[in-house]
C-alpha cells in the first residue's frame, strides 16, 4: 500500500509536468516576459517547450537550437529543464533525479548529506528504484539509480521541498540502510566494526543517529539484504 502511494505521487508529479504543455500558451497571453521562464525549474518534454513557440514548424529543431544556445538543458532524450540563467531559479537536482528515472527516491549519501548528517560533499544524486540499476550523466549532473525489491523500496520514503518544488527522498534511517545494502564489502559483522564505520568512515552525526527511528531499521532488516549489518544498527540504538 505504501509503495502504491508513492508511485501515485510520482505519477501525479509527471502528470503535472505534462499538463504544462496545455497551459503554457495561456500563461503567456498578454505578457512580454522571457517565454522560457514560465517553465521555472520543472523538467518538461519537447511538446511543452514547443508550445511556447506556436509559429515554429519544427519542434525538434527549435528545441535543438535552444539547447545549443544554452537556454535549456537536456536531461535525457525528450526531457529538458530550463537553464537557471533563463529562469532565474536554481535547478532542483533532487527533483530531476526523481523524474529522469522512476519510480525512484533520492537516498544514500545524497540524502544523508541533504539532512546534514555527514560532512562530505556528494557530487552524485544517488537514488533507489524498483527498476534496473542505471546511471545518467548530463549538463545538470550525474544521477545513479540502484535496484531494490518492491517490498523494501516502499519503506521510509518522505517528501522534501527544494527550490520551490517537492521531491521524494529517503528518511535518514532508510538512506543509511540503502547505503549499507548497496555498498559491497562493508566490514559490519561486529558491533565494533559498525561503530568505526559510522563514526570514522561515514563521520555520521552520532547524536542524530541515536535519535533515529529504530522501527524503520527493523522494517528494512525484515525484508532487505544485509540483515546482520542493519541489526547491528538496531543493537546500538537499543543498548
Amino acid at each position: 500500500m505504501i509503495g502504491n502511494f508513492f508511485e501515485r505521487k510520482l505519477q501525479k508529479m509527471l502528470f503535472t509536468i505534462n499538463k504544462i504543455t496545455n497551459f503554457v500558451p495561456e500563461l503567456l497571453k498578454g505578457t512580454i516576459m522571457n517565454e522560457l521562464a514560465v517553465l521555472k525549474n520543472i523538467p518538461v518534454n519537447t511538446a511543452a517547450i514547443a508550445s511556447l513557440y506556436p509559429d515554429v514548424k519544427s519542434a525538434n529543431r527549435k528545441v535543438a537550437n535552444l539547447e545549443k544556445a544554452g537556454r535549456i538543458i537536456r536531461l535525457k532524450r525528450g526531457l529538458y529543464v530550463v537553464s537557471p540563467k533563463e529562469s532565474g531559479i536554481l535547478l532542483s537536482l533532487n527533483l530531476i533525479g526523481n523524474v529522469i528515472y522512476g519510480p525512484s527516491y533520492v537516498s544514500m549519501l545524497s540524502a544523508l548529506r541533504e539532512y546534514g548528517l555527514i560532512p562530505e560533499r556528494v557530487d552524485v544524486v544517488e537514488s533507489m528504484t524498483t527498476h534496473l540499476t542505471v546511471s545518467f550523466h548530463n549538463d545538470a549532473g550525474r544521477f545513479e539509480y540502484h535496484h531494490c525489491a518492491k517490498d523494501y523500496y516502499s519503506i521510509g520514503i518522505t517528501q522534501r521541498e527544494e527550490e520551490g518544488v517537492t521531491y521524494l527522498i529517503a528518511t535518514p534511517e532508510k538512506a543509511l540502510c540503502d547505503y549499507i545494502v548497496t555498498t559491497p564489502r562493508l566490514p559490519l559483522r561486529f558491533l565494533t566494526d559498525t561503530y568505526v564505520f559510522l563514526e570514522e568512515d561515514l563521520r555520521l552525526d552520532m547524536d542524530a543517529f541515536m535519535d533515529m527511528n529504530v522501527n524503520i531499521f527493523r522494517q528494512c532488516a525484515a525484508v532487505g539484504k544485509k540483515q546482520q549489518a542493519i541489526n547491528n544498527l538496531i543493537k546500538i540504538l537499543t543498548r
